[in-house]
């Protein structure tokens, strides 16, 4: 099991094997990301850490919203040709970020 397992189970699962398998006490008040660490800690799993692939996140968010107002300036204008542009590139940014966020390993 790695840490990426652990942060896609159910919370109650989560406290389910802390108290069931590890014998963890006082798991009931916390938080999934506590439980997340508390757990990888007692199983000996490290957290990786994010990757960010290429440009910085914050200048793609903020091309994103320019883009998005683009896109609402062509579809007001009815411009097919730039609507299209900018959708797709907007498109493009999103999935750029989502390989920025994911997690190593």
């Amino acid at each position: 099991m790695d840490w990426h397992s652990l942060e896609k189970m159910k919370v109650t699962d989560l406290r389910e094997m802390a108290k069931e398998k590890l014998a963890l006490e006082g798991t009931t008040g916390m938080h999934k990301d506590q439980l997340v660490e508390v757990l990888a800690k007692s199983m000996g799993i490290e957290k990786p850490h994010k990757v960010a692939a290429g440009a910085d996140k914050t200048k793609v968010k903020q091309r994103i919203r320019a883009l998005k107002v683009e896109r609402a300036k062509a579809g007001t204008d009815h411009d097919a040709a730039k609507l299209t542009a900018t959708r797709h590139e907007i498109h493009r940014l999103k999935r750029k970020l989502r390989r920025m966020s994911r997690m190593a390993g």
